[in-house]
């Protein structure tokens, strides 16, 4: 498998959708549904009925999963969403931002 261009922790831009130009960090990365989850976007809300684990009910936040296309890595230079280029540095494999040229991991 190749390396991933969005990992667990990157700093993203939503590109499309309800949330469109807000940025976020990366929560959980689904790659078998090619999904992203974005730590406060995409919050979708659910109604619970009373039951005796939530004898209160009532309605449950949570941040739902959206189609890895809809986001890009955002720019360590200015914040601004990039592509990502995979380069080799000393041996290494690193992912690189294609708009400024800088490095996107550590």
């Amino acid at each position: 498998m190749a390396t991933a261009k969005i990992k667990k922790g990157d700093n993203v831009v939503v590109l499309a959708g309800k949330d469109k130009g807000k940025t976020g960090e990366v929560a959980r990365v689904l790659p078998k549904d090619g999904k992203v989850v974005v730590s406060g976007i995409n919050i979708a809300v659910r109604h619970r009925k009373p039951s005796q684990a939530n004898p209160q009910g009532g309605l449950d936040r949570f941040e739902a999963p959206m189609n890895i296309s809809n986001v890009a890595v955002a720019d360590p230079k200015d914040g601004k969403p990039t592509r990502v280029r995979i380069e080799e540095q000393d041996g290494k494999k690193v992912r690189v931002a294609v708009k400024s040229g800088e490095k996107i991991d550590g």
